[in-house]
């Protein structure tokens, strides 16, 4: 089928923090011809829709969620088409597999990208960044989808970017169905030595092999989060099975059996004594779902 429902599917399945109660409704687009389908869904559905990647980004409620869920996944693998310095990948393709092929053509610019573990449409859609860098710097087009207008390619000018921050420019839902990327040659061994060093300082810094949703707090201007959270106090912060990392104090960990209602309560908690030590208002980057 080119359109496929899951009802009832549980969100701890479908986030990388592993938590979280039961949405509504899942549609899996399987291929183009599944769209025509997916704009009958979204017109019944209305307001409750939430495109979802690998959810590498979410944190979801505890119980009956009122959501309708939407995600790109291909009946057949997703592979990238390399043309010179452009690179064209589907949304469902994971920015690791991405990140791979990069290396294999000596393609450099997403080194500092690596370590997110996310979808390329997800990433796309947050503007996820890490190291200096993020989406919107590779990006030169994008094909989205509307009910509206379908699929339709926009050059990355036409569009909204900013920190964590990605727009379409319409009132339409939409979803990402394939993003174009350019880059610059650099050469195999460069590019795989660049992707090497940025993982390696992630994983000595940062909880990559554990359950977690990435940076909870975005970084307040002129401030980093994560300092702010260490010298409050929390690095290490237990609440149930939920904890601020030891690694990195702006990374929430699902250390077995946690809940959103615990990382919840962590983040007011966090929020509220950052506010008292430094005057500072902590806001969220990962996307809290009610």
């Amino acid at each position: 089928m080119a359109l496929t429902l899951l009802h009832k599917p549980d969100m701890s399945a479908l986030t990388s923090l592993g938590i979280g109660g039961k949405a509504r409704v899942l549609a899996k687009v399987r291929d183009e011809n599944g769209l025509d389908e997916l704009a009958r869904f979204v017109e019944s559905e209305g307001p409750k829709l939430l495109a979802i990647g690998e959810g590498s980004n979410m944190l979801a409620g505890d119980g009956e969620l009122d959501l309708a869920l939407i995600q790109v996944e291909r009946d057949s693998r997703p592979e990238a088409t390399v043309s010179g310095s452009r690179v064209r990948v589907p949304a469902d393709m994971r920015l690791p597999a991405l990140l791979a092929v990069l290396i294999r053509n000596g393609l450099s610019g997403m080194e500092g990208l690596a370590g997110i573990p996310g979808s390329v449409g997800g990433s796309v859609a947050m503007n996820a960044g890490s190291y200096g860098t993020d989406m919107a710097a590779s990006v030169s087009r994008v094909r989205i989808w509307t009910p509206g207008s379908g699929l339709v390619w926009k050059d990355a000018a036409e569009l909204d970017w900013g920190y964590r921050h990605f727009s379409a420019r319409t009132d339409e839902f939409t979803i990402i169905w394939e993003a174009e990327f350019e880059l610059s040659e650099a050469g195999e061994e460069k590019v795989r030595a660049g992707v090497k060093e940025t993982f390696a300082k992630k994983k000595a810094t940062q909880p990559v092999l554990e359950k977690t949703a990435g940076c909870v707090f975005k970084n307040p201007e002129g401030h980093s989060a994560g300092r702010l959270l260490d010298e409050a106090g929390f690095k290490g912060r237990e609440l149930g099975g939920m904890a601020f990392s030891e690694m990195h104090a702006n990374f929430l960990v699902n250390r077995g059996g946690g809940t959103a209602s615990q990382a919840l309560e962590l983040m007011a908690q966090a929020k509220e004594a950052v506010l008292a030590k430094f005057g500072v208002t902590l806001k969220p980057e990962v996307i809290i779902l009610p």
